[in-house]
């Protein structure tokens, strides 16, 4: 070879290298240099969407006739027409984009939102004017839901952080009788006349004890995130105590406090006080409500189940003039056993780990007789006998009292020796064996 061919043998030798080197760089910046451990490429992450707030819905018509609310100071009127409906919700995972959704999951006509916006809350009904957007749905700035239909608002570009507050506002054109609520904390839901979605801060507007057509917030992420939701009735909801803290709030902090990403970590409530498992009654029955409530909660990884309480307490009227009782309503542990192992088929189904927690005691209430107790006793030895699960939260050993096991341990009574206090709920969250939600 000639000095003339080396020296082309050269350039093309070069050339080869520049452009090999040039596709791997170009694989990096792809993100694919790292390989999975049967040697696949890892694909980049993908921008995808994680609940960061939500709540489990109700029908208001329900919740009206229900004697325990009848100090909820619900308003007389039930018409949302020509009125801006307010809402805050605190948020448990930082992002860069939301959406909001909107339910009319127990309306009877359909719902129109003539206009909504979303911004960062800076207390109590106001919002930062500078965070303000305007909420679209498929490009419109309206949006009419179906009955028994939810809807999700398109992303917007708002920086969020966990612990921070996002105001949604809608206003309603038409005739908007309250339907889909959910049962809140004071102070976070307020109602004015005319279109205020732009009113940074509202004039007098009338405080409403209940959350109303707003029931979830999701982030854009491209994190790994795990997303827990606690399935339940009044004692996962909070119950006598629920401003107090519950203990899902509880373990979001536990986990936040233990974890070197603990923000990455999203908890969600998903209780209804007097929730049964078996039947409906204060809300669709667990077994018909845990696909919406719970399986379709964007990205959600794990569920905690605590059912069954008033599956069995109701047992005991069965048989009580004026109770309405029907016999297929009446639970058995053999029954309440069968029902929860649908939903942990359910959720095996689509790809979420499962917690199935015992049955705290009630003696002392009305809820407990011998019969009831042999079936709260029954339904804890089938749970921790399961082997179907990903773990078993043992609340009953939390909680009772070790001089009467079958009542709640004095230390973690609210007074009514069914729901958990503040301390009661903090037992509940320490009872979680973390390693069981680390995957």
């Amino acid at each position: 070879m000639n000095l003339v061919s080396r020296w082309a043998a050269c350039l093309r030798d070069v050339a080869v290298a520049h452009w090999v080197a040039a596709f791997f760089l170009a694989l990096i910046a792809l993100g694919v240099h790292a390989v999975t451990p049967d040697g696949r490429p890892r694909q980049p992450a993908e921008a995808h969407w994680v609940a960061s707030w939500a709540v489990a819905p109700l029908d208001f018509r329900e919740v009206a006739a229900t004697p325990a609310n009848t100090g909820r100071s619900l308003p007389a009127g039930n018409d949302l027409r020509g009125q801006t409906l307010r809402q805050k919700v605190e948020l448990s995972l930082d992002g860069e984009r939301i959406r909001i959704r909107f339910s009319n999951r127990f309306g009877k006509t359909p719902l129109r939102i003539a206009a909504a916006s979303a911004a960062r809350g800076t207390g109590a009904d106001a919002f930062s004017p500078a965070t303000l957007r305007v909420l679209r749905f498929g490009g419109r700035t309206s949006l009419t839901i179906a009955p028994g239909a939810d809807a999700w608002s398109d992303g917007i570009d708002l920086p969020v952080e966990a612990g921070q507050t996002v105001v949604v506002s809608a206003f309603f054109d038409r005739t908007t009788p309250f339907a889909t609520v959910a049962l809140q904390e004071p102070g976070t839901t307020w109602m004015t006349p005319g279109n205020a979605v732009r009113t940074p801060m509202l004039k007098n507007p009338t405080p409403l004890p209940l959350n109303q057509i707003v029931t979830g917030l999701d982030v854009l992420t491209t994190k790994s995130i795990r997303t827990i939701v606690a399935f339940g009735d009044s004692i996962t909801a909070g119950g006598a105590e629920a401003t107090l803290g519950s203990y899902p709030d509880m373990l979001a902090t536990r986990l936040r406090d233990t974890q070197p990403a603990g923000q990455d970590v999203a908890v969600l409530n998903m209780g209804i006080g007097g929730n049964r498992l078996l039947a409906d009654g204060i809300g669709p029955s667990g077994l018909s409500r845990f696909e919406r409530d719970a399986l379709r909660q964007s990205s959600a990884t794990h569920a905690i189940i605590l059912l069954g309480t008033n599956d069995i307490g109701r047992a005991v009227f069965a048989n009580v003039p004026g109770a309405e009782m029907k016999q297929h309503d009446v639970a058995t542990a053999a029954r309440i056993g069968e029902g929860l192992e649908q939903l942990v088929k359910q959720a095996r189904a689509k790809g979420l780990k499962v917690l199935l927690g015992t049955v705290p005691p009630f003696r002392n209430t009305p809820y407990w007789s011998e019969a009831s107790e042999a079936m709260r006793e029954g339904v804890n030895r089938w749970i921790r006998g399961r082997q179907d699960v990903d773990g078993v939260v043992d609340f009953d050993a939390a909680l009772r009292d070790p001089a009467d096991p079958q009542a709640l341990n004095p230390l973690f009574d609210s007074g009514d020796h069914l729901h958990p206090n503040k301390a009661g709920h903090a037992a509940m969250a320490a009872a979680i064996d973390l390693r069981e939600l680390q995957e």
